[in-house]
């Protein structure tokens, strides 16, 4: 999806909604029961949780996804890389023995083409037909969050918002915390698809790669090479923990990072504690790593500056 396009369609619906500055509706679930919880990490509990709405269960292992792309393949479309920054995979809710749930809730699957398309036990997931999720964000009203991900989460060979609607419904209805029946009586429809949505960005936010690897001397490059523990050791150093690092061509050019964490509270507002991750890197401990640069025309400066 064209970033302006995306823009001005949510132009389009907040005034169809009469939204003002100061009348968007909110979008967090009602916690306050888990005021009265007893406080653990999630996958470090004791006790059965009671309340699932206050701590992500049974997918506690809770994962922060990014991507290193060097092209998205829809430019002339406008949609672009951000300069200096990694993208946004997802918000994924492993479970504590590092398996894993998807399409948890087909009412609501907005993912036009799933994947997979025929969950184990047979179910078919029927691919989405209607609106696309930034529509929804548009109700809402909120440009500010649009206009974040049309920067930073940003899909390679499809439109940006048929991302999005992917990463929900494989993801999000897999998160207790996003249940609908967390919002209480006074829930509205969609509204936790942007409060899942605000948290992608506030977990994204807690792990700048870019900056972090930059700071430790990685820059990305066409002609220099990084061995696996350089990669490895700078990122644990500012998380506390071993991400997993993701190549591709025999595991030799650098593609993804997953963040592994548990936590205390909510997967919207809870403390994010990292933990090593669960799954073997597959880049190459022998041979360099590429960390390509990207071309010039696949991104963009997305800072704002003075």
């Amino acid at each position: 999806m064209d970033a302006a396009f995306g823009l001005a369609s949510v132009l389009l619906a907040v005034q169809g909604v009469g939204a003002s500055l100061f009348s968007f509706p909110r979008t967090y679930p009602n916690i306050t029961a888990c005021a009265s919880e007893p406080i653990t990490y999630s996958c470090e509990n004791t006790a059965a949780i009671q309340n699932t709405c206050c701590t992500p269960t049974p997918g506690g292992l809770v994962l922060q996804t990014q991507f290193w792309d060097t092209y998205t393949g829809l430019e002339k479309e406008g949609q672009l890389l951000p300069k200096d920054s990694w993208t946004i995979h997802g918000l994924w809710p492993d479970n504590c023995d590092g398996s894993f749930e998807q399409y948890c809730d087909l009412s609501r699957q907005y993912d036009r083409k799933p994947s997979p398309s025929v969950l184990p036990d047979g179910t078919t997931v029927p691919a989405y037909t209607g609106p696309g999720v930034d529509t929804f964000i548009g109700k809402f009203g909120r440009l500010d969050l649009l206009a974040y991900m049309d920067k930073y989460w940003v899909s390679q060979g499809s439109p940006n918002a048929d991302f999005w609607g992917h990463e929900f419904a494989k993801h999000a209805t897999c998160t207790s915390t996003f249940d609908v029946s967390c919002y209480g009586p006074d829930y509205k429809k969609n509204q936790d698809v942007v409060d899942f949505f605000d948290a992608v960005v506030r977990a994204f936010k807690m792990y700048p790669t870019f900056d972090v690897l930059a700071a430790s001397g990685i820059l990305p490059s066409n002609k220099t090479t990084y061995p696996l523990s350089l990669l490895q050791n700078a990122l644990k150093a500012q998380t506390g923990a071993v991400p997993y690092l993701g190549c591709g061509q025999n595991g030799t050019v650098l593609q993804e990072v997953w963040y592994f964490s548990h936590v205390s509270g909510t997967e919207q507002f809870g403390h994010y504690k990292s933990v090593d991750s669960t799954t073997k890197s597959t880049c190459s401990a022998t041979a360099g790593i590429h960390y390509y640069e990207r071309t010039p025309a696949s991104e963009r400066e997305v800072r704002v500056l003075p």
